[in-house]
């Protein structure tokens, strides 16, 4: 309210895809983004670790916030980091002009895809891996 000239200047806080980049690029920043928050979200919270990282869950915030850090580092001049649906939608209502809207897909397919394929990855890949290292061990062990 106070800074009209700002708000307008710098697109009322809206993700929209910066000029110079293709839209493949902007979904494939998303995607990737996404992916890093997600894995780094599930990795730093998961209830299956060893006894002997149990400290781990305290410290979670730490890892989270510097993937949020790093991936806004990576893709603000891209697409001003979306990797969140509601907020590009949200910012997206209120600023309501023909650029936010004009690749808007974008701020919702690519953190849909990023994080599933994260979810994924760490469920059937990682889980997999650790739960077959680890049955692997205990069938060695009982020898």
């Amino acid at each position: 309210a106070f800074q009209k000239s700002y708000y307008n200047k710098y697109g009322g806080g809206a993700n929209s895809l910066a000029d110079g980049y293709s839209t493949g690029t902007g979904l494939a920043a998303e995607i990737i983004g996404t992916f890093v928050l997600v894995y780094t979200v599930f990795s730093a919270t998961d209830p299956k670790r060893n006894a002997r990282d149990s400290h781990v869950p305290v410290l979670a915030p730490l890892p989270i916030g510097f993937a949020v850090f790093m991936v806004h580092l990576a893709t603000i001049p891209i697409t001003g980091t979306g990797i969140n649906p509601a907020r590009s939608f949200g910012a997206a209502v209120m600023f309501n002009q023909d650029k936010p809207w004009d690749d808007h897909w974008i701020f919702w397919v690519g953190p849909l895809i990023g994080a599933a394929i994260a979810a994924i990855y760490h469920q059937y890949i990682l889980r997999a891996g650790a739960a077959k290292a680890l049955g692997s061990f205990r069938s060695s062990s009982a020898m």
